[in-house]
């Protein structure tokens, strides 16, 4: 049930109860019904606009991408095929993947 279906349904509820409508208690929760109705569609309202600002952010997304594209072209490198960064320098990524390479240890034999 969605929030819009809970707040019609203790609308229903209330309305089932058959209160004395000149009660303050009823008058109070009656209250309590419509602003939890109207905060119902407010939310309502938000999520739908929510809905329809990710696709134009997803379609300046794609956009983007397209210019990059065409300003930047690919930025491999031609010859070995590494990311390049923005100067043209082959980009070195924090993790060393070769091998290390072995000290040779200095032994004091006197």
């Amino acid at each position: 049930m969605n929030i819009s279906e809970q707040a019609a349904y203790l609308k229903g509820l209330l309305e089932g109860m058959d209160l004395d409508a000149d009660k303050p208690e009823t008058k109070l929760f009656t209250a309590i019904v419509d602003l939890l109705n109207e905060m119902a569609q407010d939310a309502v309202d938000t999520a739908e606009e929510l809905d329809t600002l990710n696709a134009y952010v997803e379609e300046i997304d794609e956009d983007l991408g397209g210019v990059e594209e065409l300003l930047f072209g690919d930025e491999e490198c031609d010859c070995c095929g590494h990311e390049l960064d923005d100067d043209g320098y082959e980009y070195v990524d924090e993790e060393y993947e070769g091998e290390p390479e072995e000290e040779e240890e200095i032994s004091s034999e006197e």
